[in-house]
């Protein structure tokens, strides 16, 4: 099986990258898992105000980097992850927002935790803020931990504060500690009532079991002449499931005298050694004991929690894998490569561009409402009643004729009427191409917005909308020439046994002639008008047919066979960076799927290493 020391380097490894990656506290990944900053323990440091909690991070630490003063210190969570390295080397700091940069000396850690906390609540103010500051401590007197120290829980406010300020700091410390991976160390005074401790009366109400809770009692040399907390130590006066941990801060004095962290240990280890009241407990108490106790138990948590870290950590490599297909995987930079791609995208468009057309989404039966519906409609507006008026039908039939006037049948007047009926046909005819375009040109707009794969690339979008609208263009004017021809070929040939089998008129001279017989009577040309509004007629039940396979035949029809296809032989002919330009994706999404990339490297290496130490 895994040491302790490899599990708990191991989590505190994976810890870091959250923090670099900002995958810690929640995060805004989108994922409908807990990150697997959640899923790790980690150690949550809660007590009162000046009940001691600096000291005790230092003690562990072994170093005085913690700013001190009167009032609420710490205004930010400080999220402490202590490494350990072997003797010899030296050691430093490091903070997650200055990357790349060491900090050798512990008086400028101390001074750059209190100026970034100063960056975020001001300078001069008391306010809180619970955006973590990420520090790291790589030291050969430490033990792999993570530690997260909190600001002090208060009663009241004070001048300056907002009224908030007790429910905000309460609110704040709830947050990490109601985490079920986060074990708390509650910090309580010796020389107050542990009644009142506020760690421990909230480490009971977020871990009632008292599971996750260590008790940590300080400033035991401080107490009253006569009286000793062998009742709390013991666990008679408030038991808890884990041993309670007695620590003997530096003084005040040792502190004004700069008397390093080694020795202040040091002195610890000879106060409970020579101790009437602790001296049989000598051996479990200080700041190094509890610094292993913590480390014991994290080992014995992140063995139980290897099954269930393992699981949240191929749930999320496949959700992040999933997001990435969904944004689309990074491209080659060769030209092969942005050929192939630009080639795809084309491809995924045209799919859903049929997809339309044929019905497997919405959109292609409004072409079938403008043969149905828009177009009949059209021609049943046609003027024809005004135009083949009997005022219209004389005037038209007596010009045709000219100085001489027809024989039997005026053949020039029907001809001149069916010509000029004909030509209103063209007006319906015409707006049902652009009608049948308009739709398709939408088509195209939503076919693109709805390609997932085109999202990331805003530019390759623009070039196929210019170019399937241009082909759109080219089809209208095809299908425009094909329906005008349709009817200029209804004009240029007449049906001529449509007027054979009309009635013909009485000879004169014939029995059942009338006696008043005129070729100019009224009669007559209401049977012309008649007869070219029966041929009118014949001609538009054929037109409303024809135009309909016309319009599908030279635009529906090509715009689903070769609607791209003179951008692809645009493409084969362009250099490298043409077509890199074409693949210029949004800068938003290109850090987004970086990111998850990102996530996704730390989960796999996680679950690498994670598998590699938990049965050596």
């Amino acid at each position: 099986m895994a040491t302790m020391e490899s599990l708990i380097g191991l989590v505190n490894r994976i810890q870091r990258a959250c923090t670099v990656l900002g995958d810690h506290g929640g995060g805004d990944s989108g994922s409908s898992l807990p990150t697997l900053w959640e899923a790790l323990p980690s150690v949550a440091v809660v007590g009162g105000q000046s009940s001691g909690k600096s000291s005790v991070l230092e003690s562990v630490v072994g170093r005085d980097f913690l700013p001190r003063g009167s009032g609420i210190v710490t205004r930010r969570p400080l999220v402490l992850q202590l490494h350990k390295i072997t003797e010899g080397q030296p050691e430093y700091g490091e903070f997650l927002h200055c990357p790349r940069k060491k900090f050798p000396d512990f008086a400028s850690i101390r001074k750059e935790i209190s100026d970034e906390t100063e960056r975020m609540t001001g300078k001069s103010s008391k306010q809180i803020s619970n955006v973590p500051i990420h520090l790291s401590i790589y030291s050969p007197n430490v033990v792999d931990l993570t530690l997260i120290d909190l600001p002090g829980m208060t009663k009241v406010a004070v001048d300056g504060q907002p009224d908030s300020i007790v429910q905000d700091i309460d609110n704040m410390v709830r947050s990490y500690v109601e985490k079920p991976n986060c074990i708390i160390l509650a910090i309580s005074p010796a020389n107050q009532d542990i009644a009142t401790s506020d760690a421990i009366k909230l480490a009971r109400e977020v871990d009632p079991s008292g599971e996750r809770t260590f008790g940590v009692l300080t400033k035991l040399d401080l107490m009253d002449q006569g009286t000793n907390a062998l009742d709390v130590v013991e666990g008679r006066s408030y038991r808890l499931q884990h041993p309670w941990v007695g620590i003997v801060n530096r003084s005040q004095a040792d502190i004004n005298k700069n008397v390093d962290m080694i020795a202040a240990r040091r002195k610890e280890r000879d106060y409970f050694a020579s101790s009437p009241e602790y001296g049989h407990l000598a051996n479990k108490m200080g700041s190094e004991y509890l610094a292993k106790l913590l480390s014991n138990h994290l080992e014995v948590v992140i063995r139980q929690r290897i099954p269930s870290i393992l699981s949240l950590v191929n749930k999320t490599i496949d959700e992040l894998e999933a997001e990435l297909d969904r944004l689309g995987r990074p491209i080659g930079g060769d030209s092969g490569s942005q050929l192939y791609t630009i080639l795809d995208m084309c491809r995924a468009f045209e799919r859903v561009f049929k997809e339309h057309l044929d019905g497997g989404r919405p959109g292609g039966d409004r072409i079938y409402g403008v043969f149905d519906n828009q177009l009949p409609a059209a021609l049943k507006k046609l003027p024809f009643d005004r135009h083949l008026s009997l005022q219209n039908v004389r005037k038209v039939i007596s010009e045709a004729d000219g100085y001489q006037p027809h024989l039997i049948a005026p053949e020039q007047g029907y001809r001149r009427l069916i010509d000029s009926s004909l030509i209103y046909f063209k007006g319906p005819a015409e707006a049902s191409v652009d009608a049948v375009h308009m739709v398709l040109k939408e088509l195209v707009r939503k076919s693109i917005s709805e390609t997932e794969a085109l999202k990331r690339f805003p530019s390759l979008q623009s070039d196929i909308a210019a170019a399937a609208n241009e082909s759109l263009e080219i089809f209208r004017d095809d299908g425009r020439k094909t329906i005008i021809r349709l009817v200029d070929m209804e004009s240029s040939y007449l049906t001529v046994e449509f007027f054979r089998k009309l009635p013909m008129e009485p000879e004169k001279g014939t029995s059942n002639a009338p006696a008043n017989l005129d070729r100019y009577s009224e009669g007559h040309f209401r049977r012309i008008g008649s007869n070219v509004s029966s041929y009118v007629a014949m001609i538009c039940d054929t037109l409303r047919n024809s135009i309909p396979k016309a319009v599908v035949y030279c635009q529906v029809r090509e715009s689903r066979r070769s609607l791209l296809n003179r951008f692809y032989a645009r493409i084969g002919s362009k250099e490298a960076k043409q077509l890199s330009a074409m693949l210029d994706e949004d800068p938003s999404l290109m850090e987004k799927r970086g990111g998850i990339a990102k996530r996704l490297e730390l989960y796999k290496s996680a679950r690498d290493e994670i598998d590699s130490v938990s049965w050596k």
